[in-house]
């Protein structure tokens, strides 16, 4: 066993020479300037973590904009084919009414 005593954690430079009661007071302000900084970048709520994620919300919707609008192009297309295949029938059966067979 050594007679050695317990060696303090190091202090920081600032609050090397302050009494205690000097010390708590700087501590609580610095505690107090790191709330301010962190309710300033992270918004009204105490922690980021409490935020709610959303940028999954922004991908499912861009997704579904996307199946949407990709139906209503097949659709369209679709709409377009059977309209261009009635245009052909219409056109062979004025050909057939004008030559007669």
């Amino acid at each position: 066993m050594s007679d050695e005593r317990p060696v303090a954690p190091p202090t920081p430079p600032a609050l090397a020479g302050t009494p205690n009661a000097e010390r708590y007071v700087l501590e609580a302000d610095a505690m107090r300037r790191r709330q301010l900084r962190s309710a300033l970048l992270h918004g009204s709520r105490r922690t980021w973590r409490e935020h709610p994620r959303t940028w999954p919300a922004v991908v499912i919707g861009i997704v579904a904009a996307a199946v949407v609008v990709a139906a209503l192009a097949v659709a369209q297309a679709l709409d377009k084919t059977v309209e261009n295949q009635e245009k052909q029938q219409r056109s062979q059966a004025v050909v057939e009414l004008v030559r007669p067979a």
